[in-house]
């Protein structure tokens, strides 16, 4: 390959669809393509070239939804359809319809080590998983759902990549020692080098939306994405995002999960904000599950209160500036300048379910008049309001945190990290072998409830 400028290397080659291939870097180490469309045996092995503009869409009459029409349905691909597939989502599109969901959510679909992970270990951001079906897998989803007249939001990781099948940092500066997150090193978007580390996570983005026609990003853990730039990265995002909308001539959105409680992720930039559409907030679900199942532990320290459930309806942010006992500080800013429709909301989803040791739903933990309480006060809120798969019928199957890596340090080192995050809790019990096929296969929806 010959040099082209940037850090950046060309040639020509005759391949086709199916072509395997990698990169021979120093004329020693053999890499998979670190933006390959797809990784048809695993992240270790070739990347293979797809036809990624090749497939026939039907949804040119698709002009996307105003997000305060949208009502979130969250689902992760391999627990919701027998198949474990996207034809498998694709196959209960109408239940959905009928339900009155406008739109959904897939958690990460990049692929990842192994045949089972809730996709926060991806490590090949523009490849989607080849057990789900790959990316014509995905654009035939994503057609059939604008079909339906659902909205598509895709879950994406920009703040970390995981640990196994991991190989950028052969290929560049992608990530920093200046900042650690809970997985590992920081992505670098703020020191030497980094434009064309953003450029590769933002064309990611425009990918997504573009050649997969998806409607808007959730972007995973946006307050671990480090960055003291004078242009924040998310901003940069963002602006890209919107170009782009008014290009393809219908909505397209960015919304951040984040735990700062911060409003000027949400803001427009023009007084001083970064200008992302949407804000995943989790106050509403702490205060309501404080509240009524009388827990107490970890965050769920800050809320317990009727005041803090009417507080969150009011603004969304319980803590705006207020003293929090958990933090041990002052936490949040005022988002009075922001709309409601900016706020998601939820009363269960994969982090506030999974993340539990049992993966406790909230139907394991509260009687059935208690359940529907809470799934008035969200569906009734001024905020955008989700559901987690199988919440619309109660499902009794947990949602536990599962994996399959090769690596036995790593799987180790995943054992024990979920036994040390459960501390604070104080949980009775012993925590799922994530690695075990047994946690997965009892997080799959169990179709004959419904």
């Amino acid at each position: 390959m010959h040099t082209i400028g940037d850090g950046y290397f060309a040639m020509e080659a005759g391949a086709k669809p199916g072509t395997p291939y990698r990169y021979l870097l120093d004329g020693a180490r053999a890499r998979p393509d670190p933006a390959s469309r797809a990784q048809p045996h695993g992240v270790h092995d070739a990347s293979a070239v797809v036809d990624d503009r090749g497939f026939a869409w039907s949804d040119r009459a698709w002009r996307g939804l105003p997000l305060d029409q949208y009502v979130i349905y969250e689902l992760h691909v391999a627990t919701f359809s027998d198949e474990g597939t996207f034809d498998g989502v694709a196959d209960h599109l109408d239940e959905l319809v009928d339900l009155g969901v406008t739109a959904v959510e897939l958690m990460p679909i990049a692929a990842f080590p192994g045949d089972r992970n809730w996709g926060y270990d991806g490590v090949y951001p523009y490849a989607a998983h080849a057990a789900y079906g790959g990316i014509e897998g995905l654009q035939r989803l994503v057609d059939t759902c604008h079909r339906r007249g659902l909205a598509v939001i895709l879950d994406v990781v920009y703040n970390h990549l995981g640990p196994e099948g991991n190989y950028l940092s052969d290929f560049g500066p992608y990530f920093t020692d200046r900042y650690r997150t809970p997985w590992g090193l920081a992505i670098n978007v703020d020191g030497p080098a980094s434009d064309e580390v953003r450029r590769y996570f933002i064309e990611n983005a425009l990918y997504w939306l573009g050649d997969c026609h998806v409607d808007a990003l959730r972007l995973d853990a946006a307050d671990k994405i480090h960055d003291e730039s004078a242009l924040p990265f998310l901003e940069q995002l963002a602006g890209a995002v919107h170009a782009r909308a008014i290009s393809a001539g219908r909505p397209l959105y960015v919304i951040a999960e984040s735990d700062l409680n911060d409003a000027r992720l949400i803001r427009p930039r023009e007084i001083g904000g970064y200008g992302l559409d949407g804000q995943w907030s989790d106050d509403l679900h702490h205060a309501l599950h404080a509240l009524l199942t009388g827990e107490r532990n970890g965050y769920y320290a800050d809320f317990g209160s009727i005041e803090h459930v009417a507080r969150a309806l009011r603004q969304s942010y319980v803590y705006d500036g207020r003293y929090s006992v958990y933090r041990q500080r002052r936490h949040g800013n005022s988002p009075r300048l922001n709309h409601a429709r900016q706020f998601v909301v939820a009363a269960q989803n994969h982090d506030q379910v999974g993340n539990r040791m049992m993966g406790d739903r909230l139907s394991h933990l509260v009687s059935f008049p208690r359940l529907k309480l809470a799934a008035g006060v969200i569906l009734l809120s001024p905020f955008v309001p989700l559901l987690f798969m199988g919440e619309e019928y109660g499902a009794t199957t947990p949602f536990t945190y599962f994996t399959s890596h090769g690596d036995p340090d790593l799987i180790e080192a995943v054992r024990r990290g979920r036994r040390d995050e459960f501390a604070s809790f104080a949980w009775q019990g012993e925590v799922p072998d994530p690695q075990d096929e047994a946690t997965f296969q009892q997080s799959r929806l169990r179709r004959e409830e419904v």
